[in-house]
Order: structure tokens, then C-alpha cells, then sequence
């Protein structure tokens, strides 16, 4: 997939992994890794971004293997940005399904 077009939407995957639940960076990586290619250096980032624009809260917890894990979790403000985010990208998508599966007319 395109970098730049990857790059568009992945605040929104970022948003919508952890609105499912609290959980720390590897584990948001991961779970986007399942469908799209992505880098470490990719995800953190937008997690320290969104945090400062209190989109995330977060807190430390200990863990079994190793350092403490800081774990992010959505405030009020993070699910109202999902939302809007998910509405924007379905529009895209619908405008974009229309263009290439319906076919452009040129009248």
C-alpha cells in the first residue's frame, strides 16, 4: 500500500484499536499489523501527538516481562474524534467505490 495513503489512515486505525480498550503500543502495533504493513516508529508518534492533544490519557502499569507498560486509554474527546474520523473516511471511501467500481462518465 502507498505510504502516504497509509499514513491518512492510520490515526483513525490507531483510534479504533484502542477504543476497544486500554492497551500499550506494541500491542496497538500489533493489532494493526494483522491487516496493514506498519513500522515501530510509525504508530509512536501519533500516540505522543494525540495524547498531547487529549485525545489519550495514560498510565503506567506493571508488567510480568519487563518494564513497566504504558498503556492508552481514549477520553471523551478520543471517541468524538473516532467518530468523526470513521464518518469522514466511510464518505471518502463511498465517493472513491462510486469513482473507480461505478466508473466515470464523460458526457
Amino acid at each position: 500500500m502507498d505510504t502516504q495513503l497509509k499514513k491518512g489512515v492510520l490515526e483513525l486505525c490507531v483510534l479504533s484499536v484502542a477504543s476497544k480498550g486500554d492497551c500499550y503500543g506494541y500491542e496497538l502495533i500489533s493489532e494493526i499489523s494483522k491487516y496493514i504493513s506498519i513500522s515501530d516508529g510509525t504508530i509512536y508518534p501519533i500516540l505522543r501527538r494525540l495524547t498531547k492533544e487529549g485525545v489519550f490519557t495514560t498510565y503506567l502499569q506493571e508488567s510480568q516481562e519487563g518494564p513497566p507498560r504504558k498503556y492508552y486509554r481514549l477520553t471523551k474527546e478520543g471517541f468524538i474524534k473516532k467518530e468523526k474520523l470513521e464518518l469522514e473516511w466511510l464518505t471518502f471511501q463511498n465517493a472513491i467505490n462510486n469513482l473507480v467500481i461505478g466508473g466515470y462518465k464523460n458526457d
